[in-house]
């Protein structure tokens, strides 16, 4: 590393110091799950987990993170009761983590509980529900969920559910059906933020027409610099400054490296070759992985690859509608530079080299995640003034 790359990690650290990262999206709880089967004893992030998780609490004090959505994520083959059910088991596990570490963690369910967590030196733990089919078709199970702490849901994971069409399914509902218009309306009343990364663009556009809140991406990069559907349309990026809301850049490779989409894709069906779901990370899974590697080199995504990302994030939506949302511990490989949560320091140095301001990146790491929860606050204090709670099913406005 260069004297001048020095100089800029220090910088990196001391603003991160100050405006740390509220990174949107971390599968903590659900490796709990699959790895140790939510024994926090066997995993104790409290120890260096290097080499069996992306996170552990010194590697996040070490990547200047000082705010986190932990996602209640439940794979979509679960369905009905079945996903509900899951959804509130990985609440309980968040529920653990922080009452287990609380000299490290603070709940958080509000912007002013982020800010407070940050005086405190602690990390704001929050919550973000990722699929719609985590509330079963019912706005009930929505407004719990929202009690029980979660402050975000993706409307979608990999595949459709009834009421809104994923990036990465065939179109079903044409973006959102009349009940999952009423679901971004209840979402709005509740003061919950609307996740659209997964959703196909249709999607996004037509919770953009509905929202009188501001949406979110929580790990979801750039389709123009890379071509695929989980990314974000330069039309839907330029609507955020209108709208208020905030685009995290991810750091999957398999989103941010257009060589690394036709890679994975091959790699993807290896793993169901083998039997296994390509979103597995067991170590036996990750053992077919690695095989299919050693046979076929990945791609390499690094820091800049990123940064790139970021750039034209920053250009098409304005900086006051960009951040962070790594998905660590969802993705089975990382960019050089960004293996763990410890990274994020050099992300900030590659951003400061580029000509990033201070002020620019206290709003990416920090004060555009802050800005939006408070928005959405507000939203809901307004529409509570004037509307109860929905009851309205999919089979009244669907049929």
């Amino acid at each position: 590393m260069t004297s001048l790359d020095s100089a800029s990690l220090d910088d990196a650290r001391s603003l991160l110091a100050e405006f740390p990262v509220a990174d949107g999206h971390n599968d903590l709880p659900w490796a709990l799950r699959e790895k140790a089967g939510y024994d926090i004893d066997r995993l104790d992030i409290a120890a260096d987990q290097t080499g069996s998780l992306h996170t552990d609490i010194a590697r996040l004090r070490a990547g200047g993170v000082g705010a986190q959505f932990w996602s209640v994520y439940v794979r979509t083959d679960l369905t009905g009761d079945a996903a509900v059910s899951a959804t509130l088991e990985q609440i309980d596990c968040v529920d653990q983590l922080i009452t287990r570490y609380p000299s490290d963690l603070r709940r958080a369910l509000t912007a002013a509980d982020m800010e407070t967590a940050r005086t405190e030196g602690r990390i704001a733990s929050l919550m973000g529900a990722e699929g719609g089919h985590s509330i079963n078709n019912s706005l009930a199970t929505l407004r719990a969920l929202h009690a029980l702490g979660v402050r975000y849901m993706t409307l979608t994971h990999n595949d459709n559910i009834a009421w809104a069409d994923s990036a990465t399914d065939e179109p079903g509902v044409g973006g959102l059906s009349p009940f999952g218009h009423e679901v971004v309306r209840e979402m709005n009343r509740t003061g919950m933020l609307v996740d659209l990364s997964h959703v196909a663009a249709t999607t996004m556009r037509a919770a953009l027409d509905t929202s009188v809140a501001p949406v979110i991406f929580s790990h979801s990069s750039s389709r123009a610099v890379c071509d695929h559907p989980r990314n974000i349309p330069d039309d839907v990026l330029e609507r955020l400054s209108a709208n208020g809301g905030v685009a995290m850049a991810t750091f999957v490779p398999k989103f941010v490296l257009q060589a690394a989409v036709d890679w994975t894709a091959a790699a993807d069906e290896n793993m169901r070759a083998h039997g296994f779901h390509h979103l597995d990370t067991t170590p036996e899974a990750m053992k077919v992985h690695a095989a299919f590697e050693e046979s076929t080199p990945r791609p390499l995504a690094t820091v800049a690859t990123v940064a790139d990302h970021l750039d034209h994030m920053r250009e098409a939506a304005g900086v006051d509608h960009i951040g962070i949302g790594g998905d660590y511990d969802g993705t089975a490989f990382t960019p050089d530079g960004l293996n763990d949560v410890a990274g994020y320091p050099n992300l900030i140095a590659e951003l400061l080299d580029r000509g990033w301001s201070r002020a620019d990146l206290a709003k990416l790491t920090w004060q555009n995640a802050v800005r939006v929860l408070a928005a959405a606050e507000d939203v809901a204090r307004d529409v509570q003034s004037q509307r109860g709670p929905s009851v309205a099913t999919l089979e009244q406005l669907d049929g």
